[in-house]
């Protein structure tokens, strides 16, 4: 899932005592941007795998820090903790915690089993990736769901405000397609983690600037 793993962040941005949208975004990838620097590191690992799943021919063999329930949990705690600490706002530090949860929860529902429950070890995963006419509708759709709750909550507060969220919409969806649709890399190499990261800065950058642009709705 990449798409859907945002509509928590956009839906949670919502909420009243919310933190803004940019810090909601990078905590529902927050588990996927650890993953890829460790992986730059050579902690956590990857390769490729045609027919792994129908969509993804990638098989994450190995990545207990961040992608096992406990890692997440502690990635979660973390965040949110460092949120309470800026912010002195508990009910944001909540909010982010549970943002960065939801990435596991997402994870469970499209990943083939590599999802471990204790470190690496005892694996799950429900596979929805090898139904695309299934998957990829419902990533869609919680995008736009998301999206629209994060609208209805909130009001231009600069003239872009009026075209931001579409904007960041219109981005992610690029990206997911190009993620569908486009020429899948022939080998696990450093570009992987490096284009995954840059593309990740890229939409925590626009987020930024869309919370800039709207404010809650009096």
């Amino acid at each position: 899932m990449f798409t859907g793993h945002f509509a928590p962040a956009l839906a949670a941005a919502a909420l009243p005592r919310s933190p803004r949208l940019g810090v909601l975004i990078a905590a529902s990838q927050l588990v996927d941007l650890g993953f890829f620097s460790l992986m730059v590191a050579g902690v956590e690992k990857m390769r490729l795998e045609p027919g792994a799943t129908v969509m993804n021919p990638m098989d994450l063999y190995f990545m207990p820090y961040t992608h096992s329930l406990p890692g997440t949990l502690a990635w979660a705690i973390g965040f949110g903790l460092l949120v309470w600490a800026f912010t002195r706002n508990r009910t944001g530090g909540l909010i982010t915690a549970t943002v960065v949860l939801s990435h596991w929860l997402l994870d469970f529902v499209t990943h083939r089993p590599d999802l471990g429950l204790i470190g690496d070890s005892y694996k799950v995963g429900l596979g929805l990736w090898n139904h695309p006419g299934i998957e990829m509708p419902l990533e869609a759709g919680l995008l736009l769901g998301g999206a629209w709750l994060y609208a209805r909550a909130t009001q231009p507060a600069t003239p872009a405000g009026r075209w931001s969220i579409p904007a960041l919409v219109a981005l992610l969806l690029l990206m997911q397609a190009v993620d569908w649709f486009g020429p899948k890399p022939e080998a696990v190499d450093a570009a992987v983690p490096a284009q995954a990261l840059v593309a990740y800065l890229v939409i925590i950058i626009t987020s930024i600037w869309v919370s800039r642009t709207r404010s809650p709705q009096r």
